[in-house]
């Protein structure tokens, strides 16, 4: 029977999620599998990877044959790295203990490295919101000059109409009473 390590589909439309497993060649995609070894969700950052590294690596090492993306997920994990130092235990190149060292090194530069890139990715983000908080700050302090500036301009304006209404109210008044407007008087 030829194996594959495979995903298989969940989710739904716009977030799907994948089981690692292990199925016939001829099993259809979401169907009948041997094994569940682990699940792979691209929807996070990173990327979401849980494995059972020990039976991915028995299923590797009996002759499963991995799909291109579970290859590198298997790879990324480090499955492929401990078959290949298992090859080199047995053919006498270097005893276990330093092949568990040299794959010890392997995952702890690793996690550095992931741990790094988290970091950065934290950093630029803060700093990303930083601009952007001090961008939102500068509109909004234009903002409030403009609307000072224009109640401003209004307030004005309507001083000087009830200025206007108050002379015109004056001149009508004397008018009435019979008395020449204070403008022609002067005159």
């Amino acid at each position: 029977m030829a194996t594959k390590i495979r995903l298989a589909r969940h989710g739904h439309k716009d977030y799907a999620y994948y089981h690692i497993v292990v199925a016939d060649s001829r099993s259809p995609r979401d169907g009948k599998y041997i094994e569940r070894i682990g699940s792979y969700n691209p929807n996070l950052n990173p990327a979401g990877i849980d494995l059972n590294f020990e039976r991915a690596l028995y299923w590797i090492e009996v002759g499963a044959q991995p799909t291109d993306t579970v290859r590198h997920i298997l790879s990324t994990e480090g499955v492929l790295l401990m078959k290949h130092l298992k090859g080199g235990i047995a053919k006498g190149a270097f005893d276990e203990a330093a092949a568990q060292k040299k794959f010890d090194a392997w995952k702890a530069e690793k996690d550095a490295k992931n741990g790094k890139i988290s970091k950065d990715e934290a950093n630029k983000k803060l700093e990303a919101a930083k601009k952007l908080h001090a961008q939102e700050v500068e509109t909004n302090k234009a903002k409030a000059e403009a609307l000072a500036a224009k109640r401003k301009a209004e307030a004005e304006a309507l001083a000087a109409a009830a200025v206007e209404a108050a002379k015109e109210a004056a001149a009508a008044e004397a008018e009435a009473n019979g008395e020449a407007p204070a403008a022609e008087a002067e005159a």
